[in-house]
Parts: structure tokens; sequence; C-alpha cells
């Protein structure tokens, strides 16, 4: 008799959902909107969690900071897609209105997507992580009972000091790129080396902990080489196959239904495809923190956040340059400089909050409450109220303060904590150098 609990029963329900949409990319007919939706969506969820499994059986091999950022790439790819095609147009329709406009539509579409990590994701994974120990007989040790109003945390483990000084570096050069006139030469080398020297670290320092996996991934862990390792890279390369032919159409498909709603395509192609874009990414974070695996979870978040923030950003000009057939910085106007200075400060108050290794449930909404206004507020500038006082540029300079003057306040309070970030980062830098100098060992 079948035993339902057998992990490759779980493995074929994951593979069955994403048949529709494989069958419909055979036949070569999509279906209509709704449908692609729906089609594209169980796709999404079912190669989400493919790829999950894959990055836990992986830690059987390679240091789990690395595993999780090759999670992250693949989960964001389809981010990656979409700036690329934008970067792209813009680049063969330079010096028009139509190739200003994809120049723009790339950074707000980038922005957007980075802004939605922090905003919902950081903040709605501590939210749900602290609901779900709240709501459980099973206890997170991640989570911490605190004294004062809504001040439960979800505390991580120390052993991502090396992501948060990274996205630190990254996000302190972000404040920078809006006076080079766009996104240029220097700007790509500066964050591309910012993440390939991360990737180095992580790589050669290789500081872990002992952690044992269940289900799926013990399962898969069993196997001897080189079996273990064809299942990893099977399972990558299929679920990465799924996310990338499926996350457009349903990203397309949302964008369709909310135009039909009236809502203006500006605004869908900033926020409603860079949502559908990272749905796998905050599906694979919320399995993660279902098994009690919290710093695992948002150490793929803090993954992602870095390699869009440096490798997204600096691979546009890239992309712009080729499709010219010339270098030249990727232009942008003047509302889309202040979309990224907001990103950069949304990063910079998210940082803030972190530095201790703890986020509140007071600071999640925090961070929730504040994305959530500027998007409403946005939205109602452009479709409700145009003639406001206020114009949407001002308003995305005056989110900017507010994020910069929390985070400087927060920094300045927690300074000894960041001091302990750059000496951790610096050790674990260390060890990657010289074996003589072994990394900081860390609890999960």
């Amino acid at each position: 008799m079948l035993d339902l609990r057998h992990p490759l029963v779980a493995v074929a329900g994951a593979l069955l959902l994403t048949i529709p949409w494989v069958g419909v990319e055979l036949l070569g007919e999509h279906p209509g909107t709704t449908t692609t939706v729906l089609l594209t969506g169980l796709a999404v969820l079912g190669a989400s969690f493919l790829l999950a499994w894959a990055a836990e059986t992986a830690e059987e091999d390679v240091p789990r900071a690395f595993a999780l950022a090759v999670l992250a790439v693949l989960a964001v790819a389809p981010e990656y897609a979409v700036d690329a095609f934008y970067a792209w147009n813009a680049g063969i329709n330079a010096g028009t209105p139509a190739g200003q406009e994809a120049a723009n539509l790339a950074i707000a579409n980038m922005t957007g997507a980075n802004r939605i990590l922090i905003g919902l994701g950081w903040s709605g994974i501590a939210l749900f992580t602290v609901y779900r120990v709240a709501n459980s007989a099973n206890k997170d040790p991640a989570v911490a009972d605190r004294e004062g109003l809504m001040a439960d945390s979800v505390v991580l483990d120390r052993g991502i000091a090396t992501e948060i000084a990274f996205l630190f570096f990254a996000t302190a050069w972000a404040f920078f790129v809006p006076f080079g006139g766009g996104i240029d030469a220097i700007d790509t080398i500066v964050l591309v080396g910012i993440y390939a020297t991360y990737i180095l670290i992580i790589v050669r320092a290789g500081a872990e902990t002992d952690e044992q996996h269940v289900g799926v991934p013990a399962y898969f862990q069993q196997y001897g080489q080189p079996y273990r390792t064809m299942v990893v890279l099977g399972l990558f390369a299929y679920s990465a196959a799924m996310i990338f032919t499926a996350v457009e159409p349903f990203a397309h498909g949302l964008e369709d239904l909310g135009l039909q709603l009236g809502i203006p395509s500006f605004f869908m192609i900033q926020w409603i495809a860079p949502l559908a874009s990272e749905s796998p990414e905050l599906i694979v974070v919320v399995y993660l923190v279902n098994k009690a695996r919290s710093t695992a979870g948002f150490n793929a978040l803090i993954s992602s956040k870095l390699n869009q923030w440096t490798l997204l950003i600096g691979t546009l000009a890239v992309v712009y340059s080729i499709a010219l057939g010339a270098y030249a910085p990727l232009p942008f106007d003047a509302k889309q400089e202040a979309e990224i200075w907001l990103t950069a400060a949304q990063s910079f108050f998210a940082l803030s909050i972190l530095v201790n290794f703890e986020i509140s449930v007071r600071e999640a909404l925090t961070l929730l409450v504040l994305f959530l206004s500027q998007v409403v507020i946005e939205f109602l500038l452009l479709k409700v109220i145009p003639s406001f006082p206020i114009s949407s540029h001002g308003m995305l300079l005056v989110f900017t303060g507010i994020y910069v003057v929390l985070g400087t306040a927060l920094f300045v309070r927690r300074r000894r904590a960041l001091g302990e970030i750059l000496r951790l980062t610096r050790s674990t830098a260390r060890a990657a150098i010289s074996p003589e100098h072994p990394p900081p060992e860390h609890a999960d």
C-alpha cells in the first residue's frame, strides 16, 4: 500500500502542480487571461517547493549560505528577465520617447521589486513567524518573548552578519547612484563587485552549523554521490525552468486583470508585476518558516535583497549598452531618481532594525505600514486626486526622509550592534582568506 507520508509523494504532488503549465507550453496555445493566471500560479507554487527542497538537500555538500544564495538567485530570476526586457528596449530605442519610457520602467520595476521584498517580505515573514508560534504547539527557537507592547521578536542567527554587512555596503553606494545621471559602469563594477566578494567569502569561509533536516531533503541527503548531486541539479534546473517560463505570463496576466479594473499601467508595472515575480521567493520562505527554520528563511530573504540590490542594478547598464551597440549609462528621469533614493532609504531603515539580529512585531508592522502607506498614497495621487498639493515626486522624497531619520536614530542607538556586525564579517572574511583564522561559530 502506498504510504502517503513518503517524501516522494510530496515531490510527485509538487510536480503535478506544474504539469498543466508544461502541457500548455508544449501545445503552444495559451488559454485566456484568468486560466493563464491560475495555471502559472500553480506552476510557480509547485516549482517553489522543488526549489526549496533542492537548496536544503544541497546543504549536505555546500555551505548553507551559498545554497540559499543560489536559491535566492533562481527564485528572483524572473525579475531579472522583466527588467532586462525593459533595459533592452531602452537601448534599441535610445534617444526616443519610447526609449526613455522603457528606461524609466526598468528602474520602476527594479525599485518596486526591492521595496516589495522588504515591505511585504521581511515584515510579513516576521509577523507570520511570531503568529505561527503563538498559534501552534510547535515552538520555534528563533521566536523570543519580550516585555512590552508587540515586543515579541524573531531572533536571527549571528551567521547572517556577513549578508547584513554586504547589504549595508550596497545600500550606502545606492544613495549615490542618482548623482551619476544614470546607472553607469562604475555602478556596475562596484555593485557586482560587492556581490562577487560576498559569494567568494561565504564559499571559502564555509562557516556552518549542524542541522538535521526532515522530509524530502532528509530523504535525498541519504543518496550517495553522484546521485545526490544529480537530484539537486535536476530539481534546480526543472524548478528554474518552470519559474522562468511561468512567472512572466503570470505577471502579465495579473497586469491585464488590473488594467481591466482601471489601474494605471505604470503603477501595474512597478507593483503588480514585481509582486508576481517575487512570489516564488516568498513561497519558499514561508515553507522554511513553517519548518521552524526562520533563520534560513530570513537568510534567503536577505540574500534575495542583496543580489537584487547589486546584480540586478549592475546588469541593467550592461544590457542597455549591448542593445545600444555602444557603452552608455542607463538614463532615468527625476522621479526615478527619487524612487532609487526611497528604495535605498527603506533598505537603510530595514538594516537598522536587523542590526541587533532581531526584528520585533512592532518593527515589522512599522516596515509594513510605511510601505503600504507609500504605495496607497501614490495610487491616490495618480488615480484619485492628481491635483493634490504634493506631487508624487514630492511624496517619494518625504518618505525617503522618514526612512533616513528613523534609520539614523536606530543606528545611533544600536551602534555597538553595528560594530559587532562588522567584526563578525571581518572574522568571516579573514577565515576565507586564511585558513589559519577559523570563522566564528554561530548557534542556529
